[in-house]
């Protein structure tokens, strides 16, 4: 439970950042923001795997490319579901996607499978010649 709440507010982070910089995603308040990064939580942990699956040929042809136009359907579907949230358009949606994907890339670097954060460490021994 604990690790799905440290990716919630990771999305919601990227949610946010996205937000900022695409002009194109309006949330009308913080608490639609952070519904909205519960319900991608949500979308992407059941929709988005069936659609994957579905869409494989079309991906495999455009060599992954057509991901980003399955993570912008993704922001569609939650922004269809929410109120408080709008995309302007296709590609708002999916420079919006990269975006949070980016950002959930990048955290879970530091975000083990439970949801702690964790860091390595690696030690070096020097050769004498």
């Amino acid at each position: 439970m604990r690790g799905f709440l440290i990716r919630t507010a990771i999305s919601a982070l990227g949610l946010w950042i996205a937000s900022k910089l695409v002009s194109g995603l309006h949330f009308d308040s913080g608490g639609t923001l952070l519904v909205a990064a519960l319900l991608l939580g949500v979308v992407n942990a059941v929709v988005r795997p069936l659609l994957v699956i579905l869409t494989f040929p079309l991906t495999l042809l455009t060599l992954g490319a057509f991901l980003l136009v399955v993570n912008a359907a993704m922001l569609g579907l939650v922004a269809a579901m929410l109120d408080g949230m709008r995309i302007d358009g296709f590609w708002s949606a999916v420079f919006a996607g990269i975006i949070v994907g980016l950002t959930s890339w990048v955290a879970s670097g530091w975000i083990g499978p439970h949801g702690r954060v964790e860091v390595f460490a690696v030690r070096r021994e020097m050769e004498l010649h």
